[in-house]
């Protein structure tokens, strides 16, 4: 089987993905996956499908016959935590590690802008009265100045984001 062939079943294999995943409880991407690792054994054991076509659409059907199977078959524990039991920890982990990092950033910006951002920040959520109380600033211009401020933090971050 040629690398061409194998590029010309990509459309195919798509398309009869995303026709049966819906049906059989699967994301089309993890039925894709799944025919294609049975495509690649089946090569490695020297065993290349006679009518490519046609087996991939009969591997689809397959692998949708087994995803439903293992859907009904497999029930969760009933300890186990529930999906709306909010982040599990490595969502925790990533946004507490996003958390530091902003933090990080807010406390390099100039002037006057570390403070307001962290008070904007704040988990006491303050109204925008008692943060211009805070800052010593009038309540009116706040606004510019936090616009100001969240574009240096925007540059600051980009910038970041574009050397890592």
């Amino acid at each position: 089987m040629t690398h061409d062939m194998l590029t010309d079943l990509r459309p195919l294999l798509a398309a009869e993905a995303a026709a049966e995943a819906r049906a059989c409880g699967m994301e089309p991407g993890d039925l894709e996956q799944a025919v294609w690792l049975r495509l690649l054994e089946r090569l490695q054991a020297d065993r290349p499908p006679a009518d490519p076509p046609g087996w991939l659409r009969r591997a689809v059907r397959a692998e949708a016959r087994r995803g439903r199977r293992t859907a009904r078959l497999e029930l969760p524990y009933s300890g186990e935590p529930v999906d709306d039991a909010g982040p599990g920890p490595e969502q925790q982990a990533l946004m507490a590690a996003r958390s530091r990092a902003l933090h990080a950033a807010v406390r390099r910006l100039p002037g006057r802008c570390p403070r307001l951002v962290a008070a904007l920040l704040s988990p006491q959520d303050p109204t925008y009265r008692e943060i211009a109380g805070e800052l010593g600033i009038s309540q009116g211009s706040l606004g510019p100045e936090r616009s100001k401020c969240l574009g240096c933090l925007r540059r600051l971050l980009a910038t970041e984001v574009a050397a890592h």
